[in-house]
This record gives C-alpha cells, structure tokens and sequence, in this order.
C-alpha cells in the first residue's frame, strides 16, 4: 500500500514487458462506495496488470471485483496477507486466514462476478497456527471456491506485537511449505513469494521440483529498492536475449511520461518519488537521490527537470 501506484508500476513496466504487475492493495469499499474511476486508472502499457483488492464483505468484493474488471484488470486478487495494523482493524487481511470459510465464499463471490481469473495472496498462517496442516486446509478452501491461484508468502504472519516490517522479516521463511502444496496440487497455479531479492534465487526455487515445480515468483521491496531487477528476472526466466534498458533509456522514457503526467495536473514528485533505486548500489547514487530529493521533488519542477539528471547518469555509465 502507497507503494506500486501507476507511477511506479509504469516504471518498472519498462523494465520486464512480461511480469504481471500488482496495484497497491484497494479497500473493496473504497472503489464501491468512493471514486472508483481515480483508484482504478491505469495506463495501458502496465498490462498485463492484477487488482488486488482488501475487504471481507462478500458482496462488496464481488461489487469492487465486477468494477474492476469492467476497468480491464486482466485478474482480480483477494489479500489475506497483510499484517498491518490498519488492515486488521477493517477484519481484513492476514487476520482472514483464521476463517477459510469466509474466504472460500469472499472468493466464490468474486469469480461469479466476473470473467477474469480471481487469485488470492496469504501467508501460510497466523500467529501459532503455522503448521502445514492450517495452511493446507486453507489452500484447499480457496481452491475449491474457485481460486485460480495461490499467491504465498511463505511466513506466518504474527499480528499481536510485530510491526509490518518485523513482520516480514523475523517469522522465519518456510519454502518448503508451498513447494510441498505445489506437490499436492500438480494442475494448481502456486507462487512463492517473500524473501527473494535476486534473479538467481527465483530460478532456484523454480528449479526445485522441476518440471512440476511452482509456476512463478512475486517479489516486492526487491524490485521497488532496485526496479532493474525486473529487468534481470525478464532476462533469466523469460527472454534470455532481453537487454535490461540503461538508466538513461528509463529517464527518457520517464520524461515523456511525466509530461503527458503533467496536463493532468499530476506533479514530478509523484513520479520521481518511485525512481531513487534507478542507479541504487552504484556510484553515484547518492548524488541522484540528492536530486530528487531536493530538485526534482520541488513543488514547481516540471518533467524538464528530470533532462537535467541525464549527463549524471551517462557519465556513471561511462565511468
């Protein structure tokens, strides 16, 4: 959430032509009761492109799920992963995995609504019930109400004293888990999620079990802190003749982007705020934080800002 907005999710766009790219998490009752038509609007170029939505109403999913596909979401993904405070305070979330019945008919709901895949996103548990067994039963459940495919970030999710970040640090990772339902569920779409930070890590975990083995990866934070490693998985699990573009390419695409951006009267910040890893670990990158921060992010600073930045790129490239 306030992550992988549209800015964020064009950028890394330019990155992997084939990833299947994830809005932030939606409160269902937001897009049914408020401006669905802002919260839902996406260019095309970010296709193929999930919703996922956060709710525990049926029929309010179902209402936000139909909207959704109506807005030409190519899938319709229901969260009962995250862990955060504000989510468990709506009884949504990671705290749903504790009623499986709820979700099975949340996502039931949902897939006759539409014509698009419904997918649902979890942990495999919820404070002490991290057994395989509670995590089986509730695959099971989503599956049989219709889920196309289980998303699975392979901790528990502990909601009494951790915050989101602990939360998906300090529960330990349990790959084993989702490779053990991949097993039991051959014909089933299973995706690993959580803990992967490079490319050759998601092909090692794809390999196992091989040539059933799990159908794909998510990552996240990875790829925000570092979007050209979208660009590096593009290359290792899809196209091996793929050349991950320059930082330069990406700036100038970015610009002309963020000037179509600004006849709606959307501001840089609002863009460049996703693009600090466009060089992250690499010489300097503090000075081109330096100035997103401090020129780029300026209430007035316009996408011509941005060509300014170009020879600090080019002159690391030639370094």
């Amino acid at each position: 959430m306030d992550w992988s907005d549209r800015h964020c999710r064009y950028l890394h766009r330019l990155y992997a032509p084939h990833a299947l790219l994830y809005t932030e998490m939606i409160v269902a009752a937001a897009i049914v009761r408020g401006d669905a038509a802002r919260l839902l609007e996406h260019e095309s170029a970010e296709h193929p492109l999930a919703l996922q939505l956060g709710g525990c109403d049926p029929e309010e999913l179902a209402q936000a799920a139909r909207i959704g596909a109506a807005g030409l979401y190519d899938e319709i993904n229901l969260n009962v992963g995250c862990p955060s405070d504000r989510v468990q305070s709506g009884a949504f979330g990671a705290c749903l995995m504790r009623n499986p019945a709820l979700v099975a008919e949340c996502v039931a709901r949902m897939r006759a609504a539409v014509n698009v895949p419904v997918t649902v996103k979890c942990r495999i548990g919820v404070d002490d019930r991290d057994d395989y067994e509670f995590f089986a039963a509730f695959a099971a459940a989503a599956k049989a109400a219709g889920a196309a495919a289980l998303i699975v970030h392979a901790r528990a999710a502990l909601l009494g004293g951790l915050s989101p970040k602990q939360n998906r640090e300090i529960p330990p990772l349990k790959y084993e888990y989702v490779h053990r339902l991949k097993r039991e569920h051959p014909a089933w779409p299973v995706v690993l999620n959580g803990g992967l930070c490079d490319a050759g890590a998601a092909q090692a975990e794809l390999d196992r079990g091989a040539p059933e083995g799990l159908d794909g990866v998510m990552l996240g934070r990875a790829v925000y802190h570092r979007p050209a490693l979208l660009g590096e998985l593009e290359r290792a699990l899809i196209d091996p003749n793929w050349r991950i573009p320059e930082a330069g390419e990406i700036l100038e695409r970015i610009v002309a982007y963020a000037r179509r951006q600004a006849h709606r009267g959307v501001r840089l910040h609002a863009i460049t705020r996703h693009m600090h890893g466009l060089i992250g670990g690499a010489a300097g990158a503090r000075a081109w934080r330096r100035f997103l921060s401090e020129v780029a992010g300026r209430p007035d600073a316009t996408p011509e800002t941005l060509q300014r930045a170009l020879p600090m790129l080019t002159r690391r490239l030639a370094a």
